[in-house]
Order: C-alpha cells, then sequence, then structure tokens
C-alpha cells in the first residue's frame, strides 16, 4: 500500500536574486547621480560666486560690467566684510552696496556715517524700507514692480544717454526736491539720486537686473552701469555676508521692522521678510522639482498594474460548501448582517424568477417580479415584499429565519 505524500508548499515570497534584479537599476542610476554630483562640486568648488559679484561669469553674475570698468581705467576693489568697504571708501571712489537689507541696523548706521564723511558716490541696490530710512534718511520706498525696459524721463545727464534699461524693482520717493528721480515705473521712481556734501551723492537703484552678465548687452544697461559706476577712478564692489564679524558686534541684532516694500536683490532679502524657501538658491529648487518628478515617473513606470484575470492552478481542491462556510464565518466576523441579507435575497431573486418566467433583467425589480411570484404562491404581498425586498435583520437570529424562508418560498415557487 502507498502513502499518497502532500504536495510541497510553494513560497510566493522574491529570492535574494530577484531582488538584486529588480533594484539594481535603480541603484546604479542612484550610484551615478552621487558621482556625478560629487564631481560637479568638486570642479566648481573653487569658483562658486554669488549674485552680483564681479568674480562671477554666471548669468546672475556681474563679471562682465566688472571687466569693462577695468578697461575704461577703473580700479575695482572686492569687499566682503564692513571694515573693508568703510576703510576703502573716499572722496575718489564708487561704493556700491549689492545688499543692504543683509546689514544689521548697526552695520548700517555705520555705514551711513562711513559714507557721509567720504564725500564719495555711494550706490545701494534695491534697499527696503529699514535699510533706506538708515543709509538714506527721509526716502519712502513704494511697492515693488516687475522689471522692464523702461525710458529715463529725467534730466540727469548718465541716464539720458544710456536711454532705456531694465530698471524697475522697489520705487523711492524723496521728500528732496533737490533729488533727481529716474526710471519711473508707474509713476514712481526706481532710480533716485540724492545730493549730499559737496560732490557726494547716493544712488538708490529698484533693480540689479542690469548689471547682470545676461543683460548687460541689452537696452542701455551696459551704458548705465558704466556712466554709474565709473564716475570715479576707483569702485569699492562691496558683497555684504552674514559671515562679517562686524554683524555680531555692538547692537548688530538682526532688524525686526517690517520691511514690507523690501525688494528682491538677487536672493538677497531682508532678514524680516525672508522665509526657508528665500535662502535656498533657485537652482536647488528647480532640482528637486526635476528629481522629485523622475520618482514619480519611475513608480508609474515600476508600479504594479493590473492585467487580465487568470485561471490558476489551486494546489488541492476547496468544495463549495467549505468556500461559503468561509464566507459566512467573514461576515459574521464582520457583523455584516446586512450585506449577508442581501447575498441571499438576491440569489433567491434570480432562482426564483427564472422558475416564475421573469427574465434575469427583471429579476431585481420589485414591480415585476412580485406580480409572478404572487400568483404561484399562497404568501400575501406585503409579507412577499418584506422577504423579498425587505430591511436588514436585526439579529443573527433573524438572519436564519430569513435564510429559512426564502428556502421555503423557493420551494413553493418550484413545485406550483
Amino acid at each position: 500500500m502507498t502513502t499518497a505524500t502532500a504536495p510541497s508548499p510553494t513560497s510566493t515570497a522574491p529570492t535574494p536574486h530577484q531582488v538584486w534584479k529588480r533594484a539594481r537599476g535603480l541603484l546604479i542610476a542612484l550610484l551615478i547621480l552621487v558621482i556625478a554630483g560629487v564631481t560637479f562640486a568638486a570642479v566648481r568648488s573653487g569658483t562658486n560666486y554669488g549674485h552680483l559679484d564681479p568674480r562671477s561669469a554666471d548669468a546672475k553674475g556681474s563679471r562682465a560690467a566688472a571687466e569693462l570698468l577695468k578697461a575704461r581705467g577703473i580700479s575695482v576693489t572686492v569687499a566682503t566684510t564692513l571694515d573693508e568697504a568703510t576703510t576703502a571708501a573716499g572722496p575718489d571712489a564708487t561704493l556700491l552696496v549689492t545688499g543692504p537689507n543683509l546689514l544689521t541696523p548697526a552695520q548700517q548706521r555705520r555705514l551711513h556715517e562711513a559714507t557721509t564723511a567720504s564725500t564719495g558716490r555711494t550706490v545701494l541696490i534695491a534697499p527696503g524700507q529699514a535699510a533706506a530710512s538708515r543709509l538714506s534718511p527721509g526716502v519712502h520706498t513704494e511697492p515693488h514692480r516687475p522689471v522692464s525696459p523702461l525710458p529715463p524721463s529725467c534730466a540727469f545727464p548718465a541716464a539720458r544717454s544710456a536711454g532705456t534699461a531694465d530698471m524697475g524693482g522697489v520705487r523711492y520717493t524723496a521728500p528732496d526736491s533737490t533729488a533727481t528721480a529716474c526710471y519711473p515705473s508707474d509713476g514712481t521712481p526706481s532710480l533716485l539720486i540724492l545730493k549730499g556734501r559737496g560732490d557726494s551723492d547716493t544712488v538708490l537703484l529698484g533693480s540689479p537686473d542690469f548689471l547682470h552678465n545676461e543683460r548687460l548687452d541689452q537696452q542701455g544697461n551696459a551704458s548705465l552701469a558704466l556712466q554709474l559706476l565709473g564716475s570715479r577712478p576707483h569702485l569699492v564692489w562691496y558683497l555684504p555676508s552674514l559671515a562679517d564679524p562686524s554683524a555680531t558686534s555692538d547692537d548688530g541684532s538682526p532688524d525686526n521692522n517690517n520691511d514690507t516694500n523690501g525688494g528682491g536683490n538677487g536672493g538677497e532679502a531682508s532678514g524680516e521678510e525672508s522665509d526657508f524657501l528665500d535662502l535656498i538658491p533657485s537652482g536647488w529648487l528647480w532640482g528637486t522639482l526635476q528629481l522629485t518628478l523622475a520618482a514619480v515617473l519611475a513608480a508609474i513606470w515600476r508600479g504594479r498594474r493590473l492585467g487580465p484575470l487568470v485561471v490558476e492552478r489551486l494546489p488541492v481542491s476547496i468544495r463549495a460548501s467549505e468556500s461559503a462556510e468561509g464566507r459566512a464565518s467573514l461576515y459574521r466576523k464582520a457583523n455584516a448582517r446586512e450585506r449577508a441579507a442581501e447575498s441571499l435575497r438576491a440569489a433567491a431573486r434570480t432562482r426564483i424568477a427564472r422558475l416564475a418566467g421573469v427574465t434575469a433583467r427583471e429579476a431585481h425589480t420589485s414591480d415585476v417580479l412580485l406580480p409572478a411570484v404572487s400568483a404561484r404562491t399562497t404568501t400575501t404581498g406585503d409579507d412577499l415584499s418584506t422577504l423579498l425586498f425587505g430591511p436588514a435583520p436585526a439579529d443573527d437570529a433573524a438572519l436564519v429565519l430569513l435564510a429559512e424562508h426564502l428556502d421555503a418560498l423557493e420551494r413553493e415557487v418550484r413545485t406550483s
């Protein structure tokens, strides 16, 4: 006598080889990205300058303007601390402050004292209300407007010679009638020149765009830049930094006033109006967006999709009664009497309709099924409607009673 052995269970868990085969493409792509990022960072580690930096050849840098000034015999000195900027300022020098909004109140007051005593030219790039009130007292800012080609609309020789330029941004008004106002945007100037002691003056520019490498050759941007920054033999290009030791000395705490009218300064905004996203370079934001899109596309590509139904041979045969008992057990655990009652009624209606001469399409329509069934049974209309289309049973005993009544009704229709 031979003994039948049960079939060995089949494991559906992926093997290590299958896991590696599925994941190796993604791991290789990730490794390539890491290597490329490290290589790119190493190559650019020594030449990565910020916006408006005269050493930067990037689109938002200002190396082109600095080289043109040097070609005209203007010496260009880069200052990264307030001490360097104030020391280099003088009557024969132009002091360009690229980020006045980054300076603390103490730094702004100290810079104003130094520029007032130097009797030179001071050029401020897009100072907000708080910075403008300290560096050029009496000046008020107006809301920011988009940068666009604007005519000078003033008698200032440098502006008239340059003609139309890419101006706009923050706009300024001064109570002093002797101030020169140029390049108005919506009626308010975006270039303001305030006369000081002797030959000194202060120039407020609403936007730095005309100094960028990518725009210097457009409109009259180059001419305006050369005349504003090249009026003295020396140019001090001051790039304020949060790493400046003077930012933490004296009362150099961050400005707590709301600089609501402060303008964009090549990514340099005042501390009070900046949020976390303003401190992230735009390239990182675009890179993150691209990586997110790539991840979504990869998920769609590798995601599981429901294909057509496939008949699968089961290792063992399951009796119909066991399947019915299993489903009934699930219904009971979920306390789904309503679902179970509807399944019983739907199955009974389908079988009874076939016996009563009702089509399968109309088997679940009470107006058609009930008259046909009542003609073959002694059950009254209301009881018959409650039995086949009534509400869910209140408890398990009522559900069992419903099943018995449905069986009795089917037997009566079958034998009628």
